[in-house]
């Protein structure tokens, strides 16, 4: 296996030139197209300063320059950071502060991110979706080794932001994983590279990944109308999708709204947030495929677990664990746990990077010997499925028992008039916290609050059941489809 993800890209796009390789804007591009691409995006940076260890922020959409610019970045040596376009003025100067970049690469079409720039002094050049690439002069910005491929931001559990370096061989280890893990990514397919950037399953799985192995991928800008999405899907051809439960859940309301069903499709991956397991049989029903959740971070490159199968699918549990890892399930102590018990997931493997972007404070006591330290509350059955019952930071603490919002949720789900549920604790003088519940009932569906929490009765522990529920018409969103539940808390407060 190439060591450098250029090296193993390029040899890629050399195999065969003709060969469709990115459709966009409803035509193919070849992988002569992207090449010749990527050598204008190098030469240009390469002109503006930027080399070995240097980092380009690419608060870009997906596109094809965003593509190009990845690999170019990697040909000098240097690494790339996408960014948020939707973080803000002041989280998008936060982030660039932290990241100390070479330059900026802003779409031509939204010049006024130049204002967030300003006050850094930060060189910036704008470019079309297509390319290509202004003329600028960057700073440069202390460098780093040449190992690092991506640097991706995070605001993490405290609010404030952190970046990951993820390197060359963090993400083809996990690709290569991926690869072997599930049997439908095969040449000749063609993969929706529909997910932010900035997030590692979209830059990695949905983007990098169908390059390594050779498949087409349909790009789009944004998901947003989900008719388009599906359109799109359709024109394309798209064989596969990976994706948040949230777009699962917009793709379904467009086919029911009266949108073509697409044929094409055989597979659909989740991952990114809980994933409701009604969705699967709608999905079944309306898109022709079901679903293959997984689960991982972005400080592994990022998948740690997922469905591998149809075959072998367990519904309401991410899959076995990727071939290149170690896991441990530990307890309280750091005691390792045997099968069945509930504890932090540890990892250790070549998908992991080594540490917090110059962040040795917030390294410390994640990153222990080579193992990463998940901060999430799983269970791992006898035959290796693993299921996430919560991210440790969340766990409720109910009269001195723990409770884990992802089971109430997948409870609360399993009712047929919720279409979505969070779940989040509020202050009690008794207990400490009750459980409390947020709910999105399904269209034209009706429930009280008293037959949810008797649902919950007959199959959850009396300390886990709701005491109280909230009919809400939306919950608090990140951007990348998780539910905010410290948002929620901070709603009730």
């Amino acid at each position: 296996m190439a060591e450098r993800l250029e090296e193993a890209l390029l040899e890629r796009l050399r195999e065969d030139p003709a060969a469709p390789c990115i459709w966009w804007k409803g035509s193919w591009w070849s992988r002569e197209d992207l090449s010749r691409l990527v050598r204008s995006c190098e030469s240009t940076l390469a002109r503006s300063g930027f080399g070995e260890g240097m980092r380009l922020a690419a608060p870009l959409p997906n596109s094809p320059l965003l593509t190009a610019l990845s690999i170019a970045c990697w040909r000098l040596g240097g690494a790339i950071a996408p960014l948020n376009l939707k973080a803000g003025i002041q989280g998008m100067q936060r982030t660039l502060g932290m990241l100390d970049v070479h330059s900026a690469v802003v779409p031509a079409e939204k010049p006024e991110l130049a204002s967030a720039l300003a006050p850094l002094n930060l060189p910036w050049t704008a470019a079309s979706a297509e390319g290509p690439l202004g003329d600028f002069t960057g700073r440069g910005g202390a460098p780093d080794g040449a190992d690092t491929a991506v640097v991706f931001s995070t605001s993490g559990t405290t609010g404030l932001p952190k970046a990951v370096p993820i390197s060359h061989g963090n993400l083809l280890d996990n690709t290569s994983a991926v690869t072997r893990h599930i049997p439908y990514l095969n040449p000749g397919g063609v993969l929706l590279n529909a997910l932010p950037n900035f997030h590692t399953l979209g830059f990695s799985v949905a983007g990098v990944l169908p390059l390594l192995c050779s498949m087409g991928q349909a790009i789009l800008p944004t998901f947003i109308p989900a008719e388009a999405a599906l359109e799109a899907i359709r024109q394309a051809g798209v064989t596969g999708i990976v994706a948040v439960p949230t777009m699962i859940s917009l793709l379904l309301g467009a086919v029911g709204r009266g949108g073509a069903r697409p044929e094409s499709l055989s597979f659909i991956i989740s991952g990114g947030d809980r994933l409701n397991p009604q969705l699967d049989r709608r999905a079944r029903d309306l898109l022709g495929a079901g679903l293959l959740e997984g689960y991982g971070l972005t400080e592994c490159s990022p998948v740690v677990s997922v469905n591998p199968d149809y075959e072998r699918r367990k519904l309401g549990t991410v899959g076995t664990v990727l071939d290149s890892y170690q896991v441990q399930v530990r307890g309280p102590e750091g005691q390792v746990l045997p099968p069945g018990q509930d504890g932090v997931l540890w990892v250790k493997g070549p998908s992991v990077t080594s540490g917090y972007f110059r962040d040795p404070a917030n390294s410390e006591g994640r990153f222990v010997d080579g193992w990463f330290d998940t901060g999430d509350v799983v269970r791992l059955d006898d035959e290796g499925f693993v299921t996430v019952l919560e991210r440790a930071t969340d766990i409720l603490i109910v009269g001195g028992f723990n409770v884990y919002p992802q089971e109430v949720e997948r409870v609360l789900q399993e009712h047929p008039a919720v279409h979505t549920a969070a779940v989040a604790g509020e202050p009690n003088p008794l207990t400490g916290e009750i459980v409390k519940a947020f709910v999105i009932l399904q269209e034209g569906a009706s429930v009280t609050p008293k037959e949810l929490v008797d649902f919950c009765k007959e199959r959850l522990a009396h300390f886990k059941v709701p005491r109280k529920v909230r009919f809400v018409t939306e919950l608090p969103l990140s951007s990348t489809g998780k539910v905010q539940r410290r948002a929620l808390r901070d709603l009730e407060a």
